[in-house]
């Protein structure tokens, strides 16, 4: 059935035209293949085609990503891909790299990374293997130097300005004169990929190409209200569709409906992309890749969380020599990404890898569980942003992540999760207003908005009180969630003698793959992580 439903859009007129060119493009060409790489800040694992695979559709069925949607039906939709850290910065030097984020220096932490140049990247590697790169907004930031692992600036496309990356705020201004919605929404979007076609039409015809755009505009923040001016999101339609860990409240359901408008912004970005490559004469020869960094920013479980809602992202990959029209059920790590794409491109792995290349996996024509060694993905955290206090420490998480359990470590559980909630009872608490506009006056490690100014301000309240503390509240040392009953993790199974000896087996295999791998976070109690540069204030 979820397989016959995802067919069910390979046969609109659309899919059948690209795949009908596709077959005969890898007929004709034994070039390198292009690839098109588009990663979105802080997208998380929202697009309409889910509603068609997810156990738990209600939100998906809200969402609008007709574009996603198309590459998906096109090529192979990823049901469970991962991230390597839910944290802009660490997530990415991941992909770039390839490997565990606790393997990449100081690209393991957000605020004060420093990239390693002694780390193979996958857009050097093809630049060096023939590959003409560019990019267009933001690849691996915050960090010294910027975007270093995708050449540090010197590829970037970017003349036509970023207004798309403060997407609702652009086009509400223009709207305040007076105008047309749908007018003002594709000119923003025209001057975004309008970097891509100025790219398109320099790069050498002979060369194939690595081009990443990497949009800003689903990170906060973004107008309150946007999602129903400009995308016609009703708040009340996500009534009795929220997960149990976010209170179904008006203020929570319209910053939700804000977040699938930017969503929506995001895959109307996609389409353009597409259209650009269509009309290069591309389309056909070029690899597309889309993903994002982590989950929902503002809101609890997601961006900075292990759990699902924070960890699990949307995932497509369409191409030539892809099978296409299936749905992949095995675990996938966005580790994974780099050494695939070195596979495509003949280009042999750098050692340091740990992630393993899908190249088999796109090609074969299974669909659901397809390679029984990917059974398992890791994730974790260390810092995400700075503070002030020169006592700053990391809240040092790890998790493996199985079909069926969710298990946590919580390395230093005497910290808070999300940051110190120390000033919101104190002598000088902040002001609602303060909460809503900035991260660093309290919980630093959420993003700020509307959900978590709510969340604050109703933390003493008795109805939602829990609500407050299992999102903000120190955790116990071991989280375990069955995920055959539990979907959503909302109850801790560690200390069950039931689940003893699941608990155990995870504990064991995650463990084994942190000394394997030579996290530092196990090596002479984390002092690596613990001192400077890696905690504490940022200098």
């Amino acid at each position: 059935m979820r397989i016959a439903i995802v067919v069910l859009f390979m046969l609109t007129a659309w899919s059948m035209k690209l795949a009908n060119q596709s077959t005969a493009a890898q007929g004709a060409s034994t070039k390198k293949p292009n690839f098109l790489i588009a990663f979105a800040d802080d997208w998380g694992r929202f697009a309409s085609i889910y509603a068609s695979i997810d156990r738990y559709p209600e939100l998906q069925r809200l969402v609008r990503t007709p574009n996603f949607d198309r590459i998906a039906a096109r090529g192979v939709l990823f049901r469970s891909a991962f991230v390597s850290a839910p944290s802009c910065t660490p997530c990415r030097s991941a992909l770039l790299s390839g490997q565990h984020f606790w393997r990449t220096g100081r690209g393991a932490i957000l605020q004060g990374a420093v990239w390693d140049p002694a780390i193979p990247s996958f857009p050097h590697l093809l630049k060096d293997a023939g590959y003409c790169i560019g990019e267009t907004f933001k690849v691996w930031s915050p960090g010294t130097p910027g975007d270093a692992p995708f050449g540090g600036g010197k590829f970037a496309f970017e003349k036509t300005g970023g207004r798309f990356n403060q997407f609702s705020e652009s086009v509400t201004k223009d709207l305040r004169a007076g105008g047309d919605v749908q007018a003002f929404k594709k000119k923003i979007v025209d001057l975004a990929v309008a970097n891509f076609d100025e790219f398109l039409q320099r790069r050498p015809a002979e060369q194939p190409f690595c081009y990443w755009f990497g949009p800003t505009n689903v990170h906060r923040k973004w107008v309150r209200g946007s999602g129903k001016e400009l995308w016609g999101y009703e708040p009340d339609d996500f009534q009795g569709k929220l997960p149990p860990f976010l209170p179904d409240v008006p203020e929570v359901r319209e910053d939700l409906a804000d977040y699938f408008g930017e969503i929506a912004a995001w895959d109307m970005a996609l389409g353009g992309l597409l259209e650009n490559l269509e009309r290069a004469g591309e389309l056909d020869s070029t690899w597309i890749v889309v993903s994002g960094d982590h989950g929902p920013p503002g809101f609890p479980h997601g961006k900075c969380n292990l759990y699902d809602f924070g960890a699990s992202v949307s995932l497509a990959i369409c191409g030539p020599g892809v099978s296409g029209g299936r749905v992949c059920d095995d675990l996938i790590s966005l580790t994974d990404i780099a050494p695939t794409l070195l596979e495509a491109s003949g280009i042999d792995r750098p050692e340091s890898m740990t992630g393993m290349s899908l190249v088999a996996l796109l090609q074969s024509h299974q669909s659901d569980r397809i390679e029984p060694q990917r059974d398992a993905v890791f994730i974790g955290r260390e810092r995400h942003v700075e503070s002030a206090r020169a006592d700053y420490s990391p809240y040092p998480q790890r998790a493996i992540r199985t079909h069926d359990f969710l298990y946590i470590v919580n390395f230093k559980p005497e910290r808070w999760p999300l940051g110190d909630p120390y000033r919101l009872d104190g002598d000088n608490p902040p002001t609602d207003t303060e909460v809503a506009e900035t991260t660093r006056v309290t919980l630093p490690d959420e993003d700020a908005g509307p959900t978590k100014a709510w969340m604050v301000s109703h933390r003493n309240d008795p109805r939602w009180k829990p609500y407050f503390e299992r999102a903000y509240g120190k955790r116990p040392r071991e989280e375990l969630y069955d995920l055959r009953q539990d979907p959503y993790q909302m109850i801790n199974v560690a200390a069950d003698p039931q689940y003893a000896a699941d608990r155990d087996r995870l504990e064991k295999r995650l463990m084994d793959e942190l000394h394997r791998t030579g996290d530092p976070r196990v090596i002479d109690q984390g002092r690596y992580f613990e001192n400077p540069p890696l905690s504490g204030p940022v200098k």
